[in-house]
């Protein structure tokens, strides 16, 4: 198949530091590529892919410098995959909801896998505008605020099975990894290694808007030696910072999507302890790959019971479920039911549109 991804511009796919769904996007299409697909993704100029790269933007939207309007890249993303649409049996994006009146009357089949919370005001609103749409969930639990959406399928993320190397070694401290937001359960990931008594490591961007609730609620906590802020971590600083831990922390208290990092840890070898809310019960094997707990209390026990945990099955678990290789082919399997259904009924955009090649829209 010829199949265009649509990625954010946020970060580069896949990003230098924190970008979860930028990362998934990089996997994926680098495995489309290995089952024999030409594939190519729309996405800022730094990225590095097996496909053909349409460079929509030079530098990522967050760490580029100077600072641009989102809306002036995301409204160039939206042209460039629409003036090549005709080039792809499917289109697959990956940025919400600002592709769907465009794509929906192009005239090709497309896919929109959602990778954010969905209930927020408006959304449903959008949803009902474009009934035809065919959307992919990340979990299923993911899907409750929009019963009435065309799903298609849920596809769990998955990662290269060789990108990190799992040890089985016990772990010497707790681990945090993730944003710096009250809904990530910082606060509570404190509190929990402070007391059982182990060393808490956090691998955490702040994000821009949560400088003052850092500064006032999660800066003094830190001591740097029992509470450690170690910041922003690539891939190689995940591989020692997961591998070495005891277990992974994931104290939310939002409906999370899916949470990624849960299943970075499971590829190390490393337990999760994570509070029931959102994609958690569908991620981890309740005392196979960690402990599903609801307060900070049965997060402190589950602490102490960590020896039951094998952490090669941890690891044959994360092999099990979770690899970008099945994400692939689960994907691929989603593109060829789109392809039998035929092209969608939308009136199509003039056809000298269409048949107009884009040039790399680079500024």
């Amino acid at each position: 198949m010829r199949i265009a991804q649509i990625a954010p511009l946020a970060e580069s796919v896949p990003p230098k530091l924190y970008g979860g769904t930028e990362r998934v996007v990089a996997w994926l299409v680098n495995e489309l590529v290995e089952l024999g697909h030409q594939v190519t993704l729309f996405a800022s100029g730094d990225s590095r892919t097996r496909g053909e790269l349409h460079a929509v933007w030079p530098r990522p939207l967050r760490l580029g410098r100077p600072r641009v309007d989102p809306n002036t890249a995301c409204t160039l993303l939206i042209e460039a995959v629409s003036r090549r649409a005709c080039e792809f049996d499917v289109i697959h994006a990956h940025i919400d909801w600002l592709h769907l009146s465009a794509l929906s009357r192009c005239g090709i089949p497309f896919l929109t896998t959602l990778h954010g919370r969905l209930d927020l005001p408006g959304i449903g609103e959008v949803v009902r505008q474009f009934r035809e749409a065919s959307f992919v969930s990340i979990s299923d639990s993911q899907r409750a605020p929009l019963k009435d959406a065309n799903w298609c399928g849920t596809v769990h993320h998955g990662l290269p099975a060789g990108l990190f190397r799992p040890s089985y070694a016990p772990g010497s401290y707790l681990a945090f990894l993730g944003r710096l937001t009250p809904d990530k359960g910082p606060e509570e990931a404190i509190r929990i290694a402070r007391a059982v008594g182990m060393p808490l490591r956090i691998a955490a961007k702040v994000p821009r808007g949560e400088t003052g609730y850092f500064k006032k609620r999660i800066q003094p906590e830190i001591d740097g030696n029992r509470i450690q802020l170690i910041g922003e971590v690539d891939e190689l600083g995940k591989q020692s910072f997961l591998s070495g831990a005891a277990a992974l922390l994931f104290p939310i208290d939002w409906p999370e999507p899916f949470g990624l990092v849960m299943i970075e840890a499971m590829a190390c070898g490393t337990p999760v302890i994570a509070y029931r809310a959102g994609s958690v019960p569908e991620v981890i094997d309740e005392g196979v790959t960690g402990f599903i707990v609801e307060n900070e209390a049965e997060a402190m026990r589950a602490v102490k019971e960590l020896a039951r945990i094998d952490r090669r099955k941890v690891r044959a678990r994360f092999e099990e479920r979770f690899t970008s290789d099945r994400m692939a082919r689960t994907y691929e399997d989603h593109y060829g039911r789109l392809l039998a259904a035929g092209r969608p009924a939308y009136p199509p955009v003039a056809s000298e549109r269409l048949g107009t090649l884009a040039s790399p829209l680079v500024p």
